[in-house]
């Protein structure tokens, strides 16, 4: 056989390979029989990034109360997330780390957001399933990845993901104050594209902790670990404004930006959720596409201290994290402690630690780079307090004007 026809023989057999692959990758995830949407296979070049997480805090009862904050027995909660970048697939993550018996699920779905509400968009939604089944279990204290779901996601836009439970499975994993409000129906509506039936809501995401995309135009995710500050405790709700919104909108989809704050989370001991030191690895050295993070906790450990605390004890935490971070390839930008004057349990020992520990940050040696928060919120004639233009109103928690320009305070070019 001639060189030439052996090529054309093997360009010929890699088309009918491609065409077959692409016909099964197309086929993945569809809903009631419903053909997927004509997004073509990934290219060689496209990777996993996270495009939305949030960390698992709290494990709430199971309930079948209608429009029960915590789930779940029985019921459909659709989870209402937003992407900060696009792609081609979309993969999940389900979490029963809080729980302590199997957390049985019955039926998963994803959809693209229509105009608020409950209700997906026309032709988006699809099944969602594990290794090729649509029911899963969750072990206590696991997780549980999907098999990817082929949709065209949209940067800056909102997804659905519903989670049918059919029966009690004990206390559901949860992450409160989610600034978001997301819906409630009795059975499996999974399936449904209508939000008819979802007449319940709550603030909280239940069993959903990570939405992965399959994408070759991001650069990787910049992850965000730290408090009630960075959870956006005190941002508008349904609004998108949490500082890591801010800075996700200013780098326009090249990099997501993801939120693992928790409020009331301290760096070296157990508050709200786990200390940061315990969480790190889960939480931000396995998150998909993961390159960056920013580093902004230490205000709930000289607030709520639980033994004698000192400016070497939080500062050694905090370069125990870059440590581990650089381990991981990782580049790390450390935030000052924002101000807390005015704040029932900010006395001036507080202040003169929040001080300290915030010359250090500045000095260098601990961080790849800092973005000074402390400065960018503070009042310029009382530098221990907050600036009433930025300040929520409890003299801890930024405003919306105060998370825009935190936001804002962040160098993309240090990133």
């Amino acid at each position: 056989m001639k060189k030439r026809h052996g090529y054309a023989s093997l360009a010929a057999l890699m088309a009918v390979v491609v065409l077959i692959c692409a016909g099964i990758y197309l086929s993945v995830g569809t809903a009631k029989g419903r053909p997927a949407l004509r997004t073509p296979p990934p290219s060689a070049a496209s990777v996993w990034i996270g495009t939305w997480s949030a960390s698992p805090v709290l494990a709430a009862p199971a309930t079948t109360a209608p429009g029960s904050p915590s789930g779940s027995a029985g019921r459909s909660v659709r989870n209402v997330v937003h992407t900060t970048v696009g792609g081609t697939a979309a993969r999940i993550t389900l979490s029963n780390l809080a729980g302590t018996q199997p957390l049985k699920i019955g039926s998963v779905s994803l959809a693209v957001r229509a105009n608020g509400g409950a209700e997906a968009m026309p032709g988006t939604l699809r099944r969602v399933t594990f290794q090729g089944t649509p029911a899963a279990t969750v072990g206590a204290g696991d997780q549980l990845v999907s098999d990817p779901v082929v949709l065209r996601i949209p940067y800056d836009g909102d997804l659905l993901i519903s989670v049918h439970t059919p029966g009690p499975g004990g206390t559901v994993t949860s992450h409160p104050q989610a600034r978001q409000t997301s819906y409630l129906a009795a059975g499996d509506h999974t399936l449904d594209e209508s939000g008819d039936d979802y007449t319940g809501v709550t603030t909280s995401w239940h069993h959903l902790t990570a939405v992965d995309v399959l994408t070759s135009e991001a650069r990787g995710a910049i992850i965000a670990v730290g408090d009630s500050i960075t959870d956006g405790v005190s941002s508008t709700r349904d609004a998108n404004l949490r500082w890591p919104d801010v800075l996700a909108d200013r780098l326009g989809g090249r990099y997501s930006v993801l939120n693992q704050g928790i409020s009331g989370n301290r760096l070296l001991a157990e508050g709200r959720g786990p200390s940061v030191l315990d969480r790190f690895d889960r939480d931000v050295l396995a998150r998909s596409g993961a390159r960056t993070v920013i580093v902004a906790i230490g205000i709930n450990d000289l607030l709520r201290p639980s033994y004698p605390l000192s400016t070497d004890a939080l500062t050694d935490g905090l370069a125990e994290l870059t440590r581990r971070a650089h381990a991981r390839g990782l580049r790390v930008v450390g935030a000052t402690l924002t101000p807390c004057g005015g704040y029932p349990m900010c006395t001036p020992a507080v202040e003169a630690e929040r001080t300290r520990v915030n010359n250090v940050i500045r000095s260098g040696g601990i961080f790849d780079a800092v973005v000074d928060f402390d400065r960018a919120l503070r009042d310029p004639y009382a530098p221990h307090r907050l600036s009433p233009a930025y300040d929520y109103g409890d003299h801890l928690h930024p405003s919306d004007a105060g998370f825009a320009r935190m936001g804002a305070a962040v160098d993309p070019a240090r990133l």
